[in-house]
């Protein structure tokens, strides 16, 4: 492995890196715009100059190999000033509207000119004005002044999306990122250029003007959108989940994510989630803490199996719990000699299905971990059609239903199959429509999302990721091994439990998340 000097540190790189590579690896800082680790090299911005000991002119750091014993600095007087020109040629046009920027707070062109550039512009003639706030395709929305033309967005999806809708047109200072003619920007993967987008020309409609970033707080978990399990960070603050975006992870997502994958925020804020247990049936509910109903059905769930009566008890189990809960949901169901478990696996999409880059037709971020922990317990699972068919007349059907009902179009339809049992024990975030009018006896249990717990999925291809807690936004929701816990008559130690994210709220855009 080639050995390079970075600024006076010796660091070794793989063979064929660049120097920029290296300056990433050893930690070290350089300005740059257009380059990216995940897309082709374009060499436009000409900002990652660096001094090479022996040759004769600067180089761009982006597009030039790294060679054993090779010297370089970036911190030379020559280079310093060579990038203040640059950065003062890339912003002339640059508008001044920092504080009405959506982008402001995590822009790289603001990181760029406090760390390399804080110069005296000394440009006198007026700014080339270009098009706002163009709607680009139903996602994504483009500000031409505040681009500066590094190609990212363009390279995206030339070279990962392969859809091709964005070029860049004209010529010299009147040259412009848009779409083809005709061709809007429109796949399942376009807001990655607003992440790639490294000022603020590329807004989300979705984000765009929800929040300030200064007044958000990051956790990092696994998307739940599918069996990819993309690593992803959710942003939040006391009001809720406001995005997520995709962590670098080279085994499974490497740089990206998709939007649909975006969108699983908003099953998890207050206004659509379950608050308190439902218990009841068609005009006669009352809303009680979710312990207290789980203190009441226990009992009728374990006389069932002291009288013999377990086989009567119907057991659904949807693809989108973790590991840990599918072991505790397993060992009662054992314990409670509970023989007829059933898999409800979503019927939105064939479950082969899979895009070519990360979207698969297993909406479920853990039907693998599921039939493993089934067959470790020696538990055959049976259909979802088999369920449909069999709950009518049992004495009991406990669902472990989805936390995203987009996906579970059959929703309404296994509620109502579900209810023909005596006793319904219903576990899910949301509140399904049609639980209001279930007729037998009902007890609705909220149940935590996967922001709001910790374990670990297994994604189609086998692999085992853990997570921890990212947030909390209903503190009194349980997930499946308490509810277990509960039900088998034992008590949680409530201490330990996390609370909701508080705190004074201040100066906030608006107080309104994206819609389902």
């Amino acid at each position: 492995m080639p050995r390079i000097t970075i600024n006076g540190k010796t660091v070794e790189v793989k063979e064929g890196s660049t120097i920029i590579q290296a300056f990433k690896e050893s930690g070290q800082d350089i300005c740059h715009y257009c380059w990216h680790p995940g897309l082709s090299v374009a060499g436009v911005c000409r900002l990652c100059m660096v001094q090479i000991e022996g040759m004769p002119r600067l180089q761009i750091a982006c597009n030039t190999e790294v060679k054993d014993g090779m010297v370089v600095n970036n911190t030379s007087d020559t280079v310093k000033e060579t990038v203040r020109w640059g950065l003062d040629f890339h912003l002339i046009n640059h508008p001044l509207d920092c504080p009405i920027c959506d982008q402001a707070g995590e822009c790289g062109l603001q990181d760029q000119y406090m760390k390399f550039g804080s110069y005296d512009p000394e440009m006198a003639e007026k700014k080339v004005k270009k098009h706002k706030v163009v709607d680009l395709g139903p996602t994504v929305v483009l500000d031409s002044e505040r681009c500066i033309l590094c190609s990212r967005c363009v390279r995206f999806t030339d070279e990962v999306s392969k859809t091709h809708e964005l070029g860049i047109f004209n010529r010299g200072d009147r040259s412009e990122i848009g779409t083809v003619e005709g061709k809007p920007l429109d796949n399942k993967y376009s807001l990655n250029t607003v992440d790639i987008c490294p000022v603020g020309a590329l807004t989300s409609k979705d984000f765009r003007f929800r929040q300030r970033v200064w007044y958000l707080k990051e956790g990092d978990t696994i998307c739940s959108g599918c069996s990819t399990g993309c690593n992803v960070k959710v942003h939040f603050n006391e009001e809720g989940v406001w995005r997520v975006k995709p962590v670098y992870n080279k085994e499974v997502n490497g740089h990206w994510m998709c939007d649909e994958g975006r969108d699983t925020y908003k099953h998890v804020n207050l206004k659509v989630r379950m608050q308190a247990a439902q218990v009841g049936q068609s005009g006669a509910w009352q809303l009680i803490e979710p312990a207290e109903a789980l203190r009441q059905v226990g009992p009728k769930i374990r006389d069932l199996a002291k009288t013999g009566k377990s086989d009567k008890i119907s057991l659904l189990i949807t693809g989108q719990y973790t590991n840990e809960e599918y072991e505790s949901l397993f060992k009662m169901a054992k314990e409670l000699k509970i023989s007829k478990a059933y898999h409800w696996f979503n019927k939105a999409k064939d479950k082969d299905n899979f895009d070519g880059i990360l979207l698969r037709g297993d909406r479920n971020p853990n039907t693998h971990g599921l039939l493993d922990a089934a067959k470790a317990h020696g538990i055959q699972l049976g259909s979802l059609e088999q369920f449909s068919s069999g709950a009518s007349g049992a004495e009991m059907a406990i669902v472990a239903g989805p936390e995203d009902f987009a996906h579970f179009p059959e929703l309404e339809s296994i509620l109502k199959a579900a209810a023909g049992a005596k006793l319904l024990v219903w576990l899910s975030s949301g509140v399904p429509n049609g639980l209001s009018e279930v007729s037998c006896e009902t007890f609705a249990i909220p149940t935590k999302t996967y922001i709001e717990k910790m374990g670990s999925f297994t994604n189609h291809a086998g692999l085992k990721q853990c997570f921890k807690v990212a947030t909390t936004i209903v503190p009194q929701a349980l997930n499946l091994s308490e509810i277990c816990e509960l039900i088998q008559g034992r008590e949680l130690n409530w201490a330990l439990r996390p609370k909701a994210v508080g705190g004074a709220k201040a100066n906030y855009a608006i107080a309104e998340q994206g819609a389902l």
